[in-house]
């Protein structure tokens, strides 16, 4: 995949190639930046949603929106990529939660009505999607009245293009580079979990990025009609900090990713 032409069509075909191998290692617990920091700081940060109809935006292979359903909520999950749908269809079936998954876009969901939903999640998905201020548009539109919003992204100001840490001598992290805050030019990014078993031993993810700033998400929030009622910059808790080096630089210096709430008026 190249640089060239990120629309919904290319974001589609790499999940679509991504899906087999993705939902493998996440499922088998390599996600450690999900499993140790941004879930559970996530489940701190949103709204009850036991007894809600709740939409999941962007849900891939269905672990967080299954995670979601065990808390209590009617869940229904929908995403781009087609494989990635038929590998939570397939979970589902053999252990059903009552998740409804559905094929399609969040920038558009057309197979909703109006107001039908208590609560949109959206967990490190919606900064993958060419465009934002569409995903809003949507999600207003099937929120109800007094619904909450509530998504986690990649860090605008933080996680740039031009991202670096940067190394002493000692090894230790001495800090983040970030640059070309304001290149929104859309990219390929190619990477793996790194703290899977001989992580070199898998082919790299191809993950289209779409760079924004931190003011792209706030005016679309606003331009949709939400109003914002609460954000973070979570950290990693100390105790698993300390474990893990890879951690304690995002608690050190730079928040990774960041939360917003907000609500439909």
């Amino acid at each position: 995949m190249t640089d060239d032409h990120l629309d919904e069509a290319a974001v589609a075909r790499a999940w679509d190639e991504n899906a087999g191998h993705w939902a493998r290692d996440v499922r088998a617990g390599f996600d450690l930046y999900r499993e140790l920091y941004t879930f559970p700081a996530f489940l701190e940060f949103m709204p009850p949603i036991a007894g809600k109809q709740v939409i999941d935006l962007g849900c891939g292979e269905g672990t967080n929106t299954r995670r979601f359903a065990r808390l209590g909520a009617r869940m229904t999950g929908i995403d781009l990529s087609g494989a990635m749908i038929a590998h939570a269809r397939a979970r589902e079936d053999e252990d059903p939660l009552g998740i409804r998954y559905e094929r399609g876009s969040f920038t558009d969901l057309q197979t909703f009505g109006e107001a039908c939903f208590d609560v949109a999640l959206s967990t490190m998905a919606l900064m993958d999607g060419p465009d934002f201020p569409a995903a809003m548009r949507a999600a207003w539109r099937v929120l109800k009245p007094g619904g909450i919003l509530c998504f986690s992204v990649l860090h605008p100001c933080f996680v740039t293009p031009a991202i670096k840490w940067l190394v002493e001598e000692d090894e230790s992290y001495g800090g983040l580079r970030v640059g070309r805050y304001f290149d929104r030019d859309p990219f390929v990014e190619r990477w793996r979990f790194s703290n899977r078993p001989n992580p070199d031993e898998v082919p790299p993810f191809s993950v289209p990025r779409f760079p924004r700033t931190l003011s792209d998400y706030v005016n679309a929030l606003a331009d949709a009609g939400f109003q914002i009622v609460r954000m973070a910059e979570p950290r990693p808790e100390e105790a698993v900090s300390a474990k893990h080096p890879w951690l304690r630089r995002w608690r050190d210096h730079a928040p990774l990713v960041l939360f917003v709430s907000a609500t439909k008026p």
